[in-house]
């Protein structure tokens, strides 16, 4: 293979792969909004079976660190390609024994308990997805476009979330009595067939040059943990604190999504299309971003991003409590499918430039975890918080925008990277070393 194609195989293996895992990861969060209240929590009121089930979205999260912990370590001392291969075997076999759990009204509480370790499952499995995809993505490409390149792992989880919607979107037009028995478990027996398909692709991808150089060198870290946390705390930390802008997207595929159907009542086809669309604008717009980047620098795309979606989640929420289904779609994909956007697009080479290649997996699977285990309770937090009513939608608003200001502070205070060469990324004192 040239030269020049193996960063685009790379791409396109981070891409379909993401896609591919993100599918799984996603269906349960619309799962998680629309019917687990009923099926697995039914002794509960309506609004705490909805925060229950919610809850179960978040606790995927929980696991998120400890699998980066793990996953970490294994790229980081016997490759970039171990990980993605193992992270969807395990995301596709987990996804597909919740279509196979029994409801609460079958087993009683055993249902639910089921369902947590599952997702726990799936939340240790993800841990290591994207910043296995990054770190041979980055690795991969060319001086000067490691924004391009990266942020195609971001754009295959968009993918994945337009066909979890999208797969979604027939199974919810089903009757109340099919859709509540047999109907939700259709979208988890599919990814079995994501498994098959991500692992003939990840099979073949091959190691990236970065780290066989390492292999060749003998200066592989024995125990990559250890490095990062003595050489690259602070970056670390700055990462972890980065990643809450990752409620963003939890909030407006999951608790968005409940708010407009389980409390103000609008129709679930709908609210499903904006997340369709959302994304789909997010697909065009992420590597566009990318390419900005690349030219001008990840902090301005990341922060101006960030800044973005504290306005707009005001607007898109309010848009849902006042039922009008065109301003709900216009500022639903303007937050998510273009500003939103400019912040995945980023972080990708962003948080990888922080770190050596000895640790760059570790570092950014541990820091990104840490934060997206924050983001994904935000659901789960701003129910509490803000309540159930229709009136919720200013205090949630508040909330997000309080985490994305926290998000650009981070942001703000980091080293721009963007003109550092590949190898010398993650030393100190060559931020502004040109290409």
């Amino acid at each position: 293979m040239t030269v020049q194609g193996k960063p685009r195989k790379a791409a396109a293996a981070a891409w379909i792969g993401s896609a591919l895992e993100y599918y799984d990861f996603f269906i349960y969060g619309t799962a998680a909004a629309l019917v687990f209240s009923r099926i697995f929590f039914p002794s509960s009121s309506p609004a705490t079976g909805t925060l229950l089930a919610l809850a179960t979205f978040g606790v995927g999260y929980l696991a998120r660190p400890v699998g980066a912990f793990v996953l970490g370590h294994v790229g980081d001392r016997f490759g970039r390609k171990k990980v993605l291969v193992i992270t969807l075997v395990m995301m596709g076999v987990s996804t597909f024994l919740v279509g196979c759990l029994p409801t609460y009204d079958e087993v009683g509480v055993l249902a639910p308990i089921l369902l947590v370790v599952l997702r726990l499952l799936q939340g240790f499995s993800v841990s290591g997805e994207q910043a296995g995809a990054n770190s041979m993505t980055l690795e991969h490409a060319p001086e000067g476009r490691r924004a391009f390149y990266t942020s195609f792992t971001l754009n295959g989880t968009q993918a994945g979330q337009i066909i979890a919607t999208a797969v979604f979107l027939p199974i919810a037009a089903l009757p109340e009595e099919q859709l509540l028995s047999w109907g939700w478990r259709v979208p988890f027996w599919l990814s079995i067939v994501v498994a098959v398909v991500g692992l003939v692709i990840r099979r073949t991808l091959e190691e990236t040059p970065v780290f066989e150089r390492e292999v060749a060198s003998d200066t592989v870290a024995k125990l990559p943990l250890a490095v990062l946390f003595r050489e690259h705390w602070r970056d670390v930390l700055r990462v972890v604190v980065a990643a809450v802008i990752a409620s963003v997207s939890t909030i407006f595929t999951v608790h968005a999504l409940s708010y407009a159907v389980n409390t103000v009542g609008l129709e679930r086809g709908p609210m499903l299309w904006v997340g369709v669309l959302a994304n789909v604008g997010a697909v065009i717009t992420i590597p566009l971003w990318g390419i900005l980047s690349d030219r001008v620098g990840r902090k301005p795309v990341f922060i101006g991003g960030s800044l973005g979606c504290a306005v707009l989640m005001f607007a898109y929420l309010w848009s849902i409590s006042t039922g009008n289904y065109v301003l709900i779609f216009v500022l639903g994909v303007a937050m998510f499918g273009v500003v939103h956007s400019a912040t995945s697009a980023v972080w990708p080479s962003f948080y990888g430039e922080m770190f050596t290649a000895k640790v760059r997996l570790s570092g950014m699977a541990v820091g990104t975890q840490i934060g997206f285990a924050i983001a994904g309770f935000a659901p789960t937090v701003a129910t509490a918080l803000a309540g159930t009513g229709k009136e919720s939608w200013l205090g949630v608003s508040v909330i997000v925008a309080v985490l994305c200001l926290v998000n650009v502070a981070a942001v703000a205070t980091g080293r721009e990277t963007y003109r550092v060469p590949t190898d010398q990324l993650g030393l100190r004192g060559t931020a502004t070393v040109k290409v």
